[in-house]
């Protein structure tokens, strides 16, 4: 393994920082990053976003590998010697894991016998909070980069080490948040008829949005409604509360179907507040499209696995998280792929969660096997 890797991977989860707020990460990648001379380095894209391009003749087409530079807001359990130095806030994604993949990457590029074309290394802010890519791609300093391709892959627990997973089309599911506000009035408890308590509307609009759900992920009519957050009232006891907040996360394979989910969920939220005589408004947040595989780069990854003798694993139906890698794949040829962290490891965004540092030399050894697929051979 690459001891100087892996004290990036470990520097980097000391000292996490969350979405929007990943400056001293974007500093110390290309820090990192610098001693291998690429041709040029962009920063600040979409917030803190990171180009590092090595060019490689004037032809040939221009490949993206991205990862992602946040961290969640999660107080680490683990008491190792590089736990997390910035209390609650943690890399229990393993996106230091990922950052230190592509940065290895540039190690390689920098001697690497390459006749034509163009590699992209980024690394992009606040995949966490699905803002990240969206603002990238709406940066003129990447849409002028005009990748041809771009990469990506995501740490699996509970999948065999090292093995590689992969399917084309949707590999993540559409995900939003949404939270939705109910209003009344204020009364004194022992008389609650001179009030308008939104309680009663609260349970019945759970019971009815709970009917929408369609929990068969292996359903291409997969629909999945996770009740968040209940917010009504204080613990005051003579007082009938005016208001409620509901906050949910919703997922379904295509944009489509999220698309029909929301109007049922709008209908609902109209119909059960009218009945109650409450006001209303929904807001929606953390969009997460789905990322949709492109057909010819999900057989290249197949392809690298194979030559490299990884276990490969060709899923059926798509994972149930949000990746905002989706807006990439809307706009470019794309895959992104999983690799497995182990079958006993602890679940991503849990407490005790931890990249697992065998897994860096895997995910070099598949990108360098992608790269040299479109620019070499």
């Amino acid at each position: 393994m690459n001891e100087s890797l892996i004290d990036l991977r470990k520097k980097l989860h000391k000292y996490p920082e969350l979405s929007g707020e990943e400056h001293a990460t974007a500093k110390r990648i290309v820090e990192f990053v610098k001693d291998y001379h690429p041709t040029d380095i962009i920063e600040n894209i979409g917030g803190e976003g990171i180009a590092v391009i090595y060019e490689f003749g004037d032809d040939g087409p221009t490949v993206a590998i991205r990862c992602e530079l946040d961290a969640l807001p999660i107080l680490e359990e683990n008491t190792f010697s590089y736990q997390s130095k910035n209390k609650g806030v943690s890399h229990k994604c393993g996106h230091d894991g990922h950052m230190a993949i592509v940065a290895g990457l540039s190690e390689w590029l920098e001697e690497a016998e390459i006749k034509n074309g163009k590699v992209v290394l980024l690394f992009q802010p606040a995949e966490e909070t699905g803002k990240g890519a969206a603002k990238m791609l709406g940066d003129i300093r990447f849409t002028n980069l005009a990748p041809d391709y771009v990469f990506a892959l995501h740490n699996l627990p509970g999948q065999k080490m090292h093995s590689v997973l992969v399917k084309p089309g949707y590999f993540t599911a559409t995900v939003q948040s949404l939270c939705i506000r109910l209003k009344g009035k204020k009364a004194h408890a022992s008389e609650p008829e001179n009030g308008v308590n939104p309680v009663l509307a609260s349970a019945e609009l759970i019971q009815l949005l709970a009917t929408f759900a369609n929990p068969d992920f292996e359903s291409d009519d997969f629909a999945l409604l996770t009740p968040i957050c209940i917010d009504i009232g204080k613990k005051n006891y003579g007082i009938s509360p005016e208001s409620a907040e509901i906050h949910y996360t919703i997922r379904t394979w295509s944009g489509l179907l999220m698309s029909g989910l929301e109007d049922k969920i709008k209908d609902s939220v109209d119909v059960v507040a009218k009945k109650y005589q409450l006001s209303h408004n929904i807001d929606w947040f953390e969009f997460f499209p789905a990322s949709e595989n492109n057909a010819f780069c999900t057989e290249l990854v197949e392809k690298v696995a194979a030559q490299k003798g990884f276990d490969l694993k060709k899923i059926h139906s798509p994972l149930r998280f949000g990746e905002d890698f989706g807006w990439f794949s809307q706009h470019y040829k794309s895959v992104i792929f999983g690799l497995g962290a182990g079958e006993q490891h602890p679940s991503l965004h849990h407490a005790d969660y931890d990249f697992p540092d065998e897994l860096i030399d895997t995910g070099i050894a598949m990108f360098k096997g992608l790269i040299t697929e479109i620019l070499v051979n």
